[in-house]
């Protein structure tokens, strides 16, 4: 036997990238495809009453994916991959779909907050998503607590500064700055008159000290954070990346898909993406 973890999909565009399957009225799985298209996507949908839903919820959300958890019986599993799928190197693409066909397979439905982050788009709203009030999921029930690294970091500064349904992690520096729905990771520093907005910025992995900082700005270098008067919205911006003074990044042409890593960012899904350990020199707008 072999049991699915599942959620709900109530989107096309959503559903078709995950795994779907049918199921019967047992909850037991007849097919599964993997990211479907078109008429394929649409032969997948499922009447979700079998899983609780009501007639309007279950039209709402006719699609059932896979979350990619799945629990095996130790010897189906190992049958499947020494003798069945010896070259497999993908579940979802090779081993399910063919084992659908001659295993018993269960779905168990999880009806609750879940995202998958495979894709640009869905990283970025996902930690967007987390500044919402109240937000879908929450790091702060008492019941479910929920821990990252020890860092031992000091925490934030936030000098003469605006923040708007944001997140700032330990050991930032927010210098007169407008910080609006945008999650900023540890150690960042973030300088006077910066606008950062929708911006998912992941910090830093090392202090620079302040010398080190005005000696790189004698020699016309860059710092790591973000330097002054700069305008940042729709963008993720990577660790220890250094942006300059009087940068913009806005995307203002709405370019969906651009490769300009020679100068430290590329363009997906409409969000720039600032690289780690990049530099983008001062006065660039992107």
């Amino acid at each position: 036997m072999l049991l699915f973890k599942t959620l709900l999909c109530n989107h096309y565009s959503r559903a078709s990238d995950f795994g779907l399957m049918k199921i019967d009225n047992k909850g037991r799985i007849l097919s599964f495809s993997e990211k479907p298209k078109g008429a394929d996507l649409k032969a997948m949908q499922v009447d979700t009453t079998v899983l609780g839903l009501s007639k309007d919820e279950a039209l709402e959300k006719p699609y059932i994916a896979s979350m990619g958890v799945y629990v095996f019986k130790k010897e189906i599993l190992l049958n499947l991959l020494r003798w069945r799928f010896p070259t497999a190197n993908d579940f979802g693409s090779e081993v399910i779909p063919a084992s659908a066909k001659e295993f018993y397979m269960k779905a168990y439905l999880f009806n609750d907050y879940w995202e998958d982050i495979g894709t640009i788009r869905s990283f970025f709203e996902a930690n967007l998503a987390l500044t919402e009030h109240p937000s879908k999921f929450s790091f702060y029930d008492a019941a479910k607590p929920m821990y990252t690294s020890r860092r031992n970091l000091p925490p934030s500064t936030i000098d003469n500064s605006k923040v708007v349904d944001s997140i700032i992690s330990h050991g930032s520096f927010v210098n007169n700055a407008f910080i609006e729905h945008s999650v900023v990771g540890i150690r960042s520093r973030i300088n006077s008159n910066v606008h950062l907005k929708d911006t998912v910025m992941l910090g830093a992995d090392f202090y620079e000290t302040e010398e080190e900082v005005a000696a790189l700005l004698a020699e016309g270098r860059v710092p790591v954070g973000i330097g002054e008067n700069t305008k940042i919205k729709d963008c993720i911006i990577d660790k220890n990346a250094r942006i300059g003074k009087n940068v913009t990044i806005a995307n203002s042409e709405g370019v969906q898909e651009a490769d300009r890593s020679a100068e430290g960012f590329y363009i997906r899904s409409g969000i720039t993406v600032v690289l780690k350990d990049s530099t983008i020199e001062d006065g660039l707008v992107i």
